[in-house]
Formats: C-alpha cells, sequence, structure tokens
C-alpha cells in the first residue's frame, strides 16, 4: 500500500467540489446528504461548509460530531479509474463572522441570500482524523 502524503492528496482533490457528508441520526442510522465546498478546496485537513442552523444536519453534529465525507473525482488520466477519498472527521459548527468571510464565496448567495448576514447561518467544519484513498493502483491512509 503506498502512502501519499497530505500536499499530494490535496493537489488531486484540488477540483473535487461535492462531497456526501454522512452524519448519524436520533434513531442511530447513518444518513448522507450532498454538501458542496463552493471551491474552497485548498485542502489542509479541514473541509468547510454552510448550512442552516435549524437543518437536520446541524441537529445531528451538536448530538455525535464524528462524521465521516466522501469525495468521487471524475475519470482519471488516461480514462483509468476516479480518486476516491473517504475522510472520517470531528465536525464543529462555527458561528463566527470573520471565519464565514475567509471561507464565503459568491456562488453561496444562491442559497444564502443576505451572504454572512443570513439569519441562521452557520458554517460546518470537518477536521480530518483519518484519510482514506485509492487512486487507481495506489491506495493509503493518511492519519491527519
Amino acid at each position: 500500500m503506498a502512502t501519499m502524503t497530505l500536499p499530494e492528496l490535496a493537489k488531486k482533490m484540488a477540483k473535487l467540489d461535492f462531497a456526501m457528508l454522512a452524519t448519524q441520526s436520533a434513531s442511530g442510522a447513518m444518513t448522507a446528504r450532498p454538501m458542496s465546498n463552493n471551491g474552497d478546496v485548498d485542502y489542509d485537513g479541514d473541509s468547510y461548509f454552510f448550512a442552516y442552523t435549524q437543518s437536520r444536519k446541524v441537529a445531528e453534529i451538536q448530538a455525535q460530531p464524528l462524521v465521516t465525507l466522501s469525495y468521487t473525482g471524475a475519470v482519471g488520466m488516461l480514462g483509468g479509474p476516479p480518486l476516491f477519498v473517504a475522510i472520517e472527521g470531528r465536525a464543529a459548527l462555527i458561528q463566527d463572522r470573520a471565519q464565514f468571510e475567509a471561507h464565503w464565496t459568491k456562488d453561496l448567495d444562491r442559497y444564502f441570500p443576505e451572504g454572512i448576514d443570513t439569519p441562521g447561518v452557520v458554517m460546518i467544519r470537518v477536521h480530518a482524523e483519518r484519510i482514506r484513498y485509492w487512486d487507481g493502483e495506489d491506495e493509503g491512509e493518511i492519519a491527519a
């Protein structure tokens, strides 16, 4: 099993926008939904997403902050298999306006019409604890 460094993996992840964010529901079942990082993919072990505080995913994170993110890339070089990344991490809810500004992109205005001043907006930060990747014949794990 080969081992890529986090900066090497980050470079390969640069074009991956959507992830499936899996949380544990109140019944104990796992539930997942697509989340966009809106091009904020300068990956250093932390992923950032915006949501509304009243959403089910936020309630689930408050009850159990251990989450999973899964990314799938497009077809690899020369038509080979795509990049797959699975991240186990701990989610935190951030309500700091300065942090919002640091991760806000214009595309978010579509979902949050008043920008960072939209009532009930919260940022989810997922800090990776373990990262598994599959990149063609190369696969490995990075402890973050």
